[in-house]
């Protein structure tokens, strides 16, 4: 084992304990591919399933292995066009048995930060589904809550504004100008402390750089 995945391992073991005080799982997968068949293994048959946009869960496979699962369904967000049916979708969402996301950011102290545009996800992070499952590489670990907040703004959002083809200061000059333009993404900034039901939300720390 290299001295990367032993750091990783040392890191990921510290912010478990983290979320453990905070009545939030956290679990640790050296490969994507291990914590996408553990998230999949928690799955009760039949369940409903619905996720948050996230580049995490396309790259670590978690995507691929919903849409692609009989026992399950999945609010795809992806198969719908209209205004309307996007509504009604992120609705259905919130009254899933399972919830998957990524978190833009994780404190070593087991803080989840979060922002997002509509607020869809943060939503469900904060109420709604039985269970969420929240997928992170180790490359979203910060230190604390301030540098975490950072993180988001500077590391997660510039790229996240380009991929949706966002017209704003930071998708144009790379670094957050704390904007309120139309196209702002960064309308919600939600800093998760605590579950306030026990083992509701389970974090997948994975020893892989996933998303932005």
């Amino acid at each position: 084992m290299d001295s990367i995945q032993i750091y990783y391992e040392k890191l990921a073991d510290t912010v478990i304990s983290n979320l453990k005080k905070r009545q939030m799982e956290g679990y640790y997968f050296p490969t994507a591919k291990e914590a996408v068949e553990k998230a999949m293994s928690l799955l009760p048959e039949n369940a409903t399933v619905g996720f948050g946009g996230s580049m995490t869960l396309v790259e670590s496979g978690m995507y691929d292995a919903l849409k692609s699962s009989p026992s399950i369904r999945l609010y795809d967000r992806n198969e719908v066009s209209s205004p309307e049916e996007i509504e009604a979708l992120y609705h259905n969402c919130l009254t899933a048995d399972a919830y998957f996301m990524s978190s833009n950011a994780i404190s070593s102290d087991g803080i989840l930060v979060n922002i997002d545009g509509r607020g869809n996800r943060v939503a469900a992070l904060i109420y709604g589904p039985k269970e969420v499952f929240v997928f992170a590489g180790m490359n979203k670990l910060s230190p604390t809550v301030e540098d975490a907040v950072r993180r988001v703004r500077n590391t997660a959002t510039p790229p996240n504004c380009i991929r949706l083809q966002k017209q704003t200061p930071c998708s144009i000059n790379g670094t957050c100008s704390d904007c309120l333009s139309p196209d702002c993404i960064c309308n919600q900034i939600v800093i998760t402390r605590r579950s306030g039901v026990k083992g509701r939300i389970k974090v997948f720390l994975i020893g892989e750089p996933l998303g932005f």
